[in-house]
């Protein structure tokens, strides 16, 4: 008799269980058609193309209504949201779903050095490090993916953003030629999906804004070398204000370096700020091509203030947006040269819309939309050409792996200084303070 109690109690619990999961799956797949619909109507209302690119933007909205009942998960349904912008093959286009309740570390990063995608940062102490992945190795596979330059922001998109995972399998090529495979886990941290702005949350919320916002304004600079100032400038993320400044320390060198490898772009008012304080007037930067009209985009001259020194600007596969604009700016001026691999291609202008769901308690989503194409001086858009270095050099798995720097040292040669690639990879430690 207790042991019949106990099935029908225990089948009780399943079916109870198994009603509840199908209500959050119900309650879900509703949440999600609103999402759905709020991205469509702000793409509808926003997007640069009053054409959205050929995209017929209420039909693809019901095909994906349609996917949306047969979901079977809260991953499925955020991908067919960013599945939906991801067909316009936009890159300032994507959704932002709602946080994640964990946060999550792999450990490590790669970005692609020509047609090669290399890891080129692993965290001491982290589960890539304890497994044998080192800076320098070549990644051909994550998670069954192949990294090329026109898929890996996807995959990163993907990854970080859209589906975190709870560890990344990975197929990497040693420097020596070795090919090994690894599966890293990664570091997940606790958090919270849905906020109580009412209380502790709050407070959580304004922290780790402020630590995001330290992370997003870090600069680096370096005037140990006689006659150059270099600057590595890892996003456009600064006041016009700090820029004068900064700029006003390079001012008595001679030569100046922009290191922008790496920087996806960030402030437009920056980057013309820029701008200004390098060439001695006024310049036509890009037209900025919106929905309803086209504006000149000029970058005003500080005058006699402006640096007059010769430059020298770096890029690679990392540099986008505002480090485009940047660099081919200075291209189109005669100004300097640019030094490295060919940037990302990703150059429009797009403004983040925002929607929250909630009262008290609340989530937040929303999606990335391009605004304006930016067409440069020369009548061309960068958007999936990039910029095309001066002097291509580009830096293998060995040189990665062994921290040497053969683009600055390139760099420094062409302005007179022999600069060892060990020593130029030495200049800016990982650990360095930001100015």
């Amino acid at each position: 008799m207790r042991l019949r109690r106990l099935f029908a109690l225990t089948c009780f619990y399943l079916c109870l269980s198994s009603a509840v999961a199908a209500q959050n799956l119900e309650f879900e797949r509703s949440r999600h058609k609103d999402m759905l619909k709020f991205v469509k109507d702000d793409v509808k209302k926003n997007y640069f193309d009053p054409t959205f690119r050929g995209i017929d933007l209420e039909a693809n909205h019901k095909i994906a209504v349609e996917k949306m009942e047969k979901a079977q998960s809260i991953g499925q349904m955020s991908g067919i949201i960013a599945q939906f912008l991801i067909d316009f093959d936009d890159s300032h286009l994507f959704f932002l779903p709602p946080g994640k309740a964990n946060k999550t570390d792999y450990g490590f990063t790669f970005r692609m050095a020509g047609r090669k995608c290399f890891v080129v940062s692993v965290d001491k102490k982290s589960d890539a490090e304890k497994l044998g992945l080192h800076v320098g190795d070549e990644l051909l596979a994550i998670e069954g993916f192949q990294p090329t330059r026109e898929t890996l922001w996807k995959i990163q998109y993907l990854l970080y953003r859209l589906r975190p995972q709870l560890g990344l399998n990975v197929i990497a090529v040693k420097p020596d030629g070795r090919e090994l495979t690894y599966a890293v886990p990664a570091k997940i941290k606790q958090g919270k999906r849905v906020m109580n702005l009412t209380g502790n949350d709050w407070n959580d919320y304004v922290r780790e804004a402020e630590d995001s916002y330290r992370n997003r304004v870090k600069q680096y600079v370096y005037d140990g070398l006689d006659g150059v100032f270099i600057w590595k400038m890892p996003s456009f993320s600064l006041e016009p204000i700090r820029v004068d400044e900064i700029m006003g320390k390079a001012k008595k060198a001679p030569a100046l370096i922009f290191d922008l490898r790496g920087n996806g772009g960030g402030r437009v008012d920056m980057v013309l700020r820029l701008i200004g304080n390098v060439l001695d007037q006024d310049v036509k930067v890009a037209d900025e091509k919106r929905r309803k009209e086209t504006k000149e985009l000029v970058a005003k001259s500080r005058g006699d203030d402006a640096y007059k020194g010769k430059i020298v600007v770096l890029i690679d596969s990392g540099s986008a947006s505002a480090s485009e604009v940047f660099s081919r700016v200075i291209q189109l001026e005669k100004r300097g040269i640019v030094l490295g691999d060919q940037s990302a291609g990703a150059v429009m202008e797009s403004k983040y819309f925002g929607r929250q769901m909630g009262l008290d308690t609340i989530i937040m989503f929303g999606s990335s939309i391009t605004i304006a194409d930016l067409i440069m001086k020369d009548g061309k858009s960068l958007e999936k050409t990039g910029v095309m270095p001066d002097i291509t050099i580009i830096p293998t798995g060995k040189d990665v792996a062994a921290r040497r720097d053969i683009v600055l040292s390139k760099a420094l040669e062409s302005l007179g200084l022999k600069v060892s690639p060990e020593a130029a990879g030495a200049i800016f430690p990982e650990e360095e303070d930001s100015n």
